[in-house]
């Protein structure tokens, strides 16, 4: 097995980096420790208050951003390179190697336009890991911005730039290399039932469930979705509340707190 399929896929959201927390620490230590990650972030809060600074107008639907084109110019800017270099420089910092690159860079992350009327939001059509696959082999951290390439549709006029959530992006790359673990670190404690009570353990027909019955709404759902992808490559998925002190470092190391969806075989699922 190669360390494309030994990795650990990880998803961080920008609140959680910026709240200094035992992330960057656990990166480096699993890094030291010959434990093969790929990081994969996200900012939409940054994006939102950089657009506030420069008077731009912000719009979503159903919790993502319609992205104009100067959206599009803001999005790139802050998550490919302000939140990108900042997390790269923490790993660095901490004594680890680490590569910030965006999903543009070398054609790693390919995808379309959703719909005229979300502008330049897009979904993910295919994954080329090779760069990647170059950065392990090295023993570098690959930590990766959502911004990706414009291929599959669009005119001539149009940029080649592309806004992809984070979620679908890490859900995807650990589909298209077959990730022992995704990880999405968040700012919950897992996925609650209506009661309000941590579901522990869950399969991907319950996971379908609950975003069909709405029980799961709003940010979950491009993170249930991801584990839905990557689970039917057989990849073990966990959401977790990466605010609680070395929650990446036991989940990779052993077992943490958070739900856990086990990777089965569930087939293609774009009907969700």
């Amino acid at each position: 097995m190669g360390k494309l399929e030994e990795s650990a896929v990880v998803k961080i959201g920008g609140s959680i980096f910026r709240d200094k927390d035992t992330t960057i620490e656990d990166i480096a230590f699993l890094a030291s420790k010959g434990k093969p990650l790929i990081i994969v972030h996200g900012g939409a809060n940054m994006v939102t208050e950089w657009m506030r600074r420069l008077g731009l107008k912000i719009d979503f639907s159903d919790g993502e951003r319609i992205t104009d084109r100067q959206a599009l110019e803001v999005v790139t800017a802050v998550l490919a390179g302000l939140v990108n270099k900042e997390i790269t420089a923490a790993i660095l910092a901490k004594g680890a190697r680490a590569v910030g690159l965006s999903g543009v860079d070398g054609g790693l992350i390919q995808g379309k336009v959703r719909s005229p009327e979300m502008g330049y939001l897009g979904d993910v059509v295919r994954v080329e890991p090779g760069v990647l696959s170059l950065l392990l082999e090295a023993n570098m951290i690959p930590v990766i911005s959502p911004v990706s390439l414009l291929k599959f549709s669009g005119e001539k006029s149009d940029p080649l730039l592309l806004n992809i959530n984070g979620d679908a992006v890490a859900g995807e790359i650990a589909y298209a290399i077959g990730a022992r673990k995704l990880i999405f670190l968040t700012d919950v404690e897992g996925i609650s039932d209506k009661r309000g009570s941590l579901m522990k353990e869950l399969s991907s027909g319950e996971l379908m469930g609950l975003i069909d019955s709405g029980v799961a709404f709003g940010g979950m759902i491009p993170k249930l979705k991801a584990c839905l992808r990557a689970a039917a490559k057989g990849t073990t998925c966990i959401i977790t509340n990466g605010k609680r002190p070395h929650a990446l470092l036991d989940w990779v190391e052993g077992e943490g707190s958070g739900t856990v969806i086990k990777g089965e075989a569930v087939g293609r699922l774009e009907e969700h």
